[in-house]
């Protein structure tokens, strides 16, 4: 089973279908990459001073160690072990940044897959959310924007269902 915890930015839109939007879903469990290239993974996941202190960490730490003359394949091994270290808590150290910024923790939610977590999140949240503005409905989102001919409106846009977002999907039903 995965879990997921799910984020909610500070003053979040006041409708659903917006606040969806802005949700983040974070994994918890090992990350493979942060753990073999923590570096690479925390800018690409935007964890500006997660980086920074992991930089000065890093550094201080071998230098020490360099210093004090310890052998360079040790100081290799602890910094391994460092990494796996990183790569158990690489979700905590997002949810820490997430928390910094006032997002709060909306839900935890289980599954298989991210699809299923998602599914199930939505499935219990988006019924205890207001509903301000009208849905599209099944069919699609509705071209109001083209010229009305023999005073008809434009015909409904016909969008896949496997092109909508799940999240969409979910709230269509």
């Amino acid at each position: 089973m995965i879990v997921f915890t799910v984020h909610e930015p500070p003053n979040p839109p006041s409708d659903r279908i917006d606040r969806a939007e802005k949700l983040e879903f974070v994994r918890d469990g090992f990350t493979p990459l942060a753990a073999a290239i923590p570096p690479l993974w925390l800018a690409m996941n935007k964890l500006w001073i997660a980086l920074l202190i992991y930089a000065l960490v890093a550094t201080a730490v071998s230098l020490v160690l360099k210093s004090m003359g310890v052998d360079p394949s040790l100081i290799a091994l602890i910094n391994l072990a460092a990494n796996i270290v990183i790569g158990f808590e690489a979700d905590s150290i997002k949810r820490w940044t997430l928390g910094r910024k006032g997002w709060d923790e909306v839900g935890t939610v289980t599954g298989k897959n991210r699809a299923e977590c998602e599914r199930r999140f939505f499935d219990g949240w988006i019924v205890q959310q207001p509903l301000l503005r009208a849905s599209t409905g099944a069919r699609g989102a509705t071209d109001t924007s083209g010229p009305i001919t023999n005073g008809q409106p434009p015909q409904a846009l016909e969008v896949p269902p496997a092109a909508r977002p799940l999240w969409r999907r979910l709230i269509s039903r």
